[in-house]
């Protein structure tokens, strides 16, 4: 079951987190705002403006008695419980910072950005203690431990490194990711680390013996978005670049298959997940510009879920028209489509002469396919008119260069299958 909240004029929602108690919900958009809503009603309450930029994360104190944000142009900015600023340094020599986590005693925390370096903070002081360098390219994500002196990043260089913030050294380094590390988590007794990339894979590493655990697959693009729960060890969420959400209960009683799957949670990525701190509630943010509020179905509802596929429901065959915008449906090297694709059950080909999408599948499943394409053609549609969509078309052509790829085959008839390699 999910609750829609949206503002108006609203932009992509890039972080998002619980006050402390829970009683309310505080975004952060793209335009650089705060919003809270109502962590009861859901309802709308404030916005607010905090940074010239786009926001890149928020994260509480320990104590709960200040909150940290920090923006695209490299601003972090201390907060008070009440949303009152308090102090704005600037960092990472203007870049991105993407990450923020304060120490377990909340005299530090840590910051990493696009300047490919984790920095350690004074917490009353302000000051930059250490810079720790090693990555070779952006530092995407960085988490405290939440009991001892250890540091972990995740980069663009696919790399995850464990450091130690009183020295400055690098500890270890994890080399389980063949793509970009999007995100690292600590679960609450410090013994498994969670990592997620643009890979499409999630791994739980035990970091008392070093090594990996499990690789979770179940996403069919990266994965932007990790959240374990506050209560229970095993259990944790994830949120994928297709809007799809995932619950996971991993553990000796648990599995490496997902426990629950939301095929669209959302029409585009979600950038950031945060549970209640109650456990009943999940939040999520995403790109398409919604917060969404998700607790489990009433006994006996499959509300959202996918649902057991019925050997004796019947194929049918359907089509959408795309017009001018085949090449934003079939997406980079057919990555859109293929992904659609999967996560459907359905099979798709694009007759490129007529500039329409032929789908066959059961009745849902085309249902479903028809939502999520039209939300897309919508959201093109509305960027088009204030000139996002390269002057006009030029974006639409420059996606439909990545029709030549190894996963489709091209037809006599102007046509393309989008599938798995036979």
């Amino acid at each position: 079951m999910a609750h829609v909240t949206r503002a108006k004029n609203s932009s992509p929602v890039m972080a998002l987190s619980f006050t402390p108690g829970g009683r309310r919900l505080l975004t952060g958009n793209q335009d650089g705002e705060f919003t809270l809503w109502d962590g009861l009603t859901f309802s709308f309450e404030l916005i607010l403006a905090a940074h010239d930029t786009s926001f890149r994360c928020m994260a509480w104190s320990h104590n709960q008695n200040y909150l940290l944000t920090s923006d695209a142009s490299g601003n972090i900015k201390y907060w008070s419980p009440s949303i009152a600023p308090v102090q704005s340094l600037d960092a990472h020599g203007g870049n991105a910072i993407h990450a923020l986590d304060f120490s377990p005693s909340d005299t530090k925390f840590v910051s990493c950005g696009d300047d490919s370096t984790v920095r350690v903070w004074d917490w009353a002081e302000r000051r930059e203690e250490r810079v720790m360098e090693g990555h070779g390219w952006d530092v995407k994500t960085v988490a405290w431990h939440p009991r001892s002196s250890v540091i972990c990043s995740g980069s663009k260089d696919n790399l995850v490194k464990l450091w130690d913030p009183r020295s400055g050294g690098n500890l270890s380094t994890l080399y389980g990711h063949k793509n970009t590390v999007t995100k690292v988590a600590w679960n609450d007794n410090g013994n498994w680390l969670l990592t997620a990339s643009r890979d499409q894979l999630i791994k739980v590493y035990d970091i008392r013996a070093m090594r990996e655990l499990c690789s979770l697959k179940g996403h069919y693009k990266e994965v932007t978005s990790i959240a374990w729960h506050p209560l229970y060890e095993t259990v944790f969420a994830s949120g994928g670049m297709d809007g799809t959400l995932i619950y996971w209960n991993i553990g000796p009683m648990g599995s490496e298959e997902p426990a629950a799957r939301i095929p669209f949670a959302h029409d585009m990525a979600i950038w950031d997940l945060k549970w209640h701190p109650a456990g009943h509630l999940l939040a999520t943010g995403s790109n398409d510009r919604q917060t969404k509020f998700w607790a489990r179905n009433r006994h006996g509802s499959h509300e959202g879920l996918e649902e057991e596929e019925d050997e004796q429901d019947e194929l049918i065959k359907d089509e959408i028209e795309l017009g001018n915008h085949v090449g934003i449906v079939i997406g980079r090297r057919g990555a859109t489509i293929i992904a659609m694709q999967r996560s459907t059950g359905t099979k798709m080909y694009v007759d490129q002469v007529r500039r329409v999408l032929q789908i066959e599948g059961t009745a849902k499943k085309i249902d479903a396919v028809k939502k999520r394409v039209g939300a897309l053609l919508d959201r093109v549609n509305e960027s088009s008119h204030v000139g996002v969509i390269g002057g006009g078309g030029g974006g639409v052509t420059a996606a439909a260069m990545g029709l030549a790829d190894s996963s489709t085959t091209t037809t006599s008839g102007g046509g393309s299958y989008y599938g798995p390699r036979g």
